[in-house]
């Protein structure tokens, strides 16, 4: 911790700013909560929270977050790849009308079975999303205090910040930073985070793009399986109507199906939006304006 505090030191004093490193122990056993208390002790600009037990990265960031207090947020992970002296050329980045910039490892010190999945993983989630990022995973990233506010994690959401961020309207950016071998600690994420985030992104994905419409994801899709359940069953009805049996057909039970299903999609988009709307009535009601939340700035 004393490493990381040093390196950021001498990034950071250059800049002539004030700032504050806050450490987050996620529940560790290794002693690091003692070598924090010590720098604690002797910097005036740290702050420890220490977490109960190891709760994942999401909570960690969430707590950090909540303890930091200066306009500008970076994260950087403790065990040394990121390189802090990146940090000047991020915060320039911001800058530069910026909202969230985040680091892309253009020549990653990671194995081959890390490196592989994570380009998969990235590729997928910028088709998704449309967010075009090369690195996701990284996690030396600067943010305006504005793109945290309101904003909730859980599970492996942390990696998809960015596109939370992209989604209501922030400016995202990327530049290439430097990656060091890792000489301290060792990585306890497997194949499972990869599982579980693709999962998370379709989370985002929903959430961010059909949170306040989903009748426009659900309906649609009820539209789309009930065209096809109709044109299979009008299929059907003429060929039966030219004298050939349908009755053990299987394509009769498909069609009938879809039909079925698509009603079912858009009775399910109706009633969300009739759920979504009374909460936006309480919003309203109890003084709450997301329209407000979304405006970047006002000239009069």
């Amino acid at each position: 911790m004393a490493l990381l505090y040093d390196e950021l030191e001498s990034a950071l004093q250059p800049l002539d700013q004030p700032w504050e490193a806050v450490f987050v122990d996620d529940g560790s056993t290794d002693g690091s909560f003692a070598a924090l208390t010590r720098l604690h002790n002797a910097q005036d600009n740290v702050r420890v929270v220490r977490l109960r037990k190891n709760f994942g990265k999401a909570t960690a960031l969430t707590a950090g977050f909540a303890h930091a207090e200066g306009d500008v947020v970076v994260t950087i992970d403790a065990d040394l790849q990121d390189d802090p002296a990146e940090i000047p050329r991020l915060l320039a980045k911001l800058d530069e009308g910026f909202d969230l910039v985040s680091g892309w490892k253009t020549q990653r010190r990671d194995p081959l079975t890390r490196r592989i999945p994570s380009k998969i993983f990235n590729w997928v989630t910028g088709r998704v999303s449309g967010l075009r990022l090369h690195d996701l995973n990284c996690g030396l990233k600067a943010y305006r205090a504005d793109v945290l506010s309101g904003l909730r994690i859980y599970g492996e959401l942390h990696r998809f910040i960015p596109v939370l961020a992209h989604y209501r309207g922030f400016r995202v950016a990327e530049i290439p930073v430097n990656h060091r071998p890792r000489e301290h600690g060792r990585s306890r994420y497997g194949m499972e985070r990869y599982v579980r985030g693709f999962l998370d992104l379709l989370t985002v994905t929903f959430m961010s793009r059909y949170r306040h419409r989903p009748l426009h994801l659900f309906g649609g899709l009820g539209l789309l399986l009930g065209f096809v359940g109709t044109a299979i069953l009008v299929y059907l009805t003429i060929v039966k109507l030219t004298g050939e049996p349908i009755g053990r057909r299987p394509l009769l039970l498909l069609g009938v199906l879809l039909v079925v299903v698509g009603i079912q999609f858009f009775s399910l988009g109706l009633l969300s939006e009739l759920v979504t709307s009374q909460h936006r009535e309480r919003l309203r009601a109890q003084g709450g304006d997301r329209a407000s939340r979304l405006v970047d700035e006002i000239r009069r």
